[in-house]
């Protein structure tokens, strides 16, 4: 199983990314801050981003953990034994 490297890249346009760095295909996630909020940012611009990507992974991390969990549940708590015959 092959694990990708990813980064966090400031575009020429001033979107932020984050993709693959191996590749040069379309971003996972792109932010974009309006003007007024980059003047309350300042130079913390790339940090804010950094600490958004990393809130959404954690977030879709969870998800994914939750879902198997419930799909897993639906086997686990069953009380139903089987019958032979």
């Amino acid at each position: 199983m092959s694990s990708s490297l990813y980064e966090i890249v400031e575009l020429a346009n001033g979107d932020v990314v984050l993709q693959r760095a191996d590749e040069n295909g379309e971003p996972l996630v792109s932010i974009r801050f309006s003007a007024d909020s980059l003047s309350y940012m300042r130079e913390g611009k790339l940090d804010v981003a950094k600490a958004m990507i990393e809130a959404g992974m954690e977030a879709a991390s969870e998800i994914a953990e939750d879902g198997a969990e419930d799909f897993l549940g639906e086997f686990a708590d069953t009380e139903e034994k089987p019958v032979y015959h």
